[in-house]
């Protein structure tokens, strides 16, 4: 694949993440207090004490759960602000 054709992929694939949007997943782990990853969901995400909470039950009990949805512009800084704090966070 040539140069020009992955810079045209990499322009539509974010085209359609754009129109699409992308989610931010938390992922359960071992490490990490339910309180931690409450307190990080209110700061980073600005989820209400009420979303962050049930996102953490919903992490905990599923193993993963999309936290946010939106472009990915706007997702990874948190995610990259949640994996800092050292919580597995991805876009998808």
């Amino acid at each position: 694949m040539s140069a020009i054709q992955t810079d045209e992929r990499i322009e539509v694939d974010e085209l359609i993440d754009d129109v699409i949007g992308v989610r931010l997943i938390v992922h359960n782990d071992d490490v990490n207090t339910f309180e931690w990853v409450i307190e990080s969901l209110v700061e980073i995400c600005k989820h209400t004490l009420e979303q962050a909470e049930q996102c953490a039950y919903i992490i905990h009990f599923k193993g993963k759960y999309a936290v946010q949805q939106g472009t990915r512009n706007i997702l990874a800084p948190m995610r990259e602000q949640l994996t800092d704090r050292g919580i597995n966070a991805t876009i998808e």
